[in-house]
């Protein structure tokens, strides 16, 4: 234990420091796979407003001691892993939603609220919060901001970027900025919101943010159409879309994915189909009506197997939660599940898929895909047991070609998971060298001794 660290830092916090071994290790994980060696935070501390965070910052760059922000830890890249010593400052006591603004359409909340939270407030008023992580029940909105988070409805409406327009922000020596103003338009100076949006806590530590609403749709109608080959799927994709249809949803999920849900949730789910879509329109009533008839008669002329809809919004939850439960069913088919995360142009999708399922079998490796499909950001969740030396190894050249069958797809290694510690080798092929360059400046020059989670993507 660093004794004078400890003791300015029990200036601030009193009781609400954590620094016993047996306190700690559940602070040393996210959920990307288990690192070779954990490594413990020195301290874990729980800020209850700004100026705490702030004070903080300020010992942490006093002592030039790491420090790591934390909310749920759902983080897939280990972008909140502890790699060397660090502070992590964990936010589970600012997860306050501060106010509702109905008539200007914003919110105002701090980061440890949940995307569910702020949608159950906002829903209050009549608006709408559209980033839809499937986690959405844990995912805080600290998070999500600084991830850049999307989840399926980003096809139509954008992802969390378009959704924030003020942060506060603490700076590595304690200086509180705010990045923009509470209003809808805002070019004066530069955009620094967005700058810090994506950036996975490396240039700053969100305290506050001011996010955009919209008003909530009327109603929803979710669609599952089954195919018999995954071709025939996509197609299906891109007649939705040059119809000029724009859904809330189009998620893509493949016949192992299928089967699997269906055993570890069953509900019904067709599992003898090569493909499903996972379609929501959403809007006024009359609008659906039209909307619906148009999206039947396409998906008939792409071959859709069988069409089912929901009838009702209870119908609606029972696929979503099915959708949603898919991660934690794939836990079911080996000890550890990892969840990769790689973007490429639509038209790619189809060699995509195919390219990871080769892969897989390949290297006899189980995988089970599914994305959103409108915007091409697709998920292979890999089923294995990391135990297994063997099977680990043959797991790690199945990643590396996994990252560059997208780059040579003409696509990128993250849509809203993130670099983080795990895919931070592979950056340097996907960005231009000179843009690499002046990443790595901003980050020196909001950063400079590098104590804001050191070790992430650079």
């Amino acid at each position: 234990m660093d004794n004078k660290l400890y003791a300015e830092l029990k200036k601030i916090y009193k009781d609400d420091i954590l620094y016993k071994k047996e306190d700690l290790y559940s602070y040393a994980y996210d959920t990307s796979p288990n690192p070779k060696e954990v490594k413990l935070p020195e301290y874990v501390v729980f800020p209850k407003n700004t100026q705490m965070v702030s004070d903080t910052l300020k010992v942490c760059s006093k002592f030039n001691m790491p420090i790591i922000a934390r909310g749920a830890g759902t983080c897939h890249c280990g972008g909140c892993r502890v790699s060397d010593k660090a502070v992590v400052i964990h936010f589970s006591k600012m997860n306050k939603i501060l106010n509702i603004k109905k008539d200007d359409l914003t919110l105002e909340v701090e980061p440890n609220a949940t995307i569910k939270e702020i949608n159950q407030e906002a829903e209050k008023e009549g608006l709408f919060f559209p980033p839809d992580p499937s986690n959405l029940a844990v995912s805080t909105i600290g998070g999500a901001a600084a991830l850049c988070s999307g989840g399926p409805r980003t096809f139509k409406y954008g992802n969390t970027k378009d959704y924030i327009i003020n942060l506060e922000v603490v700076l590595h020596d304690g200086t509180v900025i705010n990045t923009g103003a509470n209003v809808a338009k805002n070019v004066t100076g530069y955009n620094l919101t967005s700058l810090f949006v994506g950036s996975e806590g490396t240039l700053g530590i969100i305290t506050k943010l001011t996010l955009r609403l919209i008003p909530k749709p009327e109603v929803r109608r979710v669609t599952l159409a089954y195919f018999d080959n995954l071709i025939e799927a996509t197609s299906a994709v891109n007649n939705i879309i040059n119809a000029g249809l724009i859904p809330a949803t189009l998620d893509l999920l493949d016949k192992n994915t299928l089967s699997t849900i269906e055993k570890f949730n069953p509900c019904g789910l067709l599992c003898d189909k090569e493909a499903a879509l996972l379609i929501e329109l959403d809007g006024f009533l009359e609008n659906l009506k039209f909307e619906n008839e148009k999206l039947f008669n396409i998906l008939k002329k792409s071959n859709s197997a069988q069409i089912i809809q929901a009838s009702d919004e209870e119908e609606n939850e029972r696929i979503w939660k099915a959708r949603r439960s898919a991660f934690a069913a794939v836990t079911k088919l080996k000890p550890n599940v990892i969840t990769e995360d790689v973007v490429v142009p639509r038209s790619k999708i189809v060699p995509l898929v195919q390219g990871i399922q080769k892969l897989c079998e390949d290297n006899n490796i189980i995988v089970c895909i599914m994305g959103h499909a409108g915007d091409g950001n697709i998920h292979p969740n890999f089923a294995l047991d990391l135990s297994d030396k063997e099977e680990k190894e043959r797991f790690e050249k199945v990643k590396d070609e996994l990252f560059s069958l997208a780059l040579k797809l003409g696509g990128s290694l993250s849509g809203e998971h993130g670099i983080g510690w795990e895919k931070k080798k592979y950056l340097k092929d996907a960005l231009d060298e000179n843009a690499l360059l002046y990443m790595e400046k901003i980050k020196k020059l909001f950063d400079p001794n590098n104590i804001i989670n050191p070790n992430k993507m650079f």
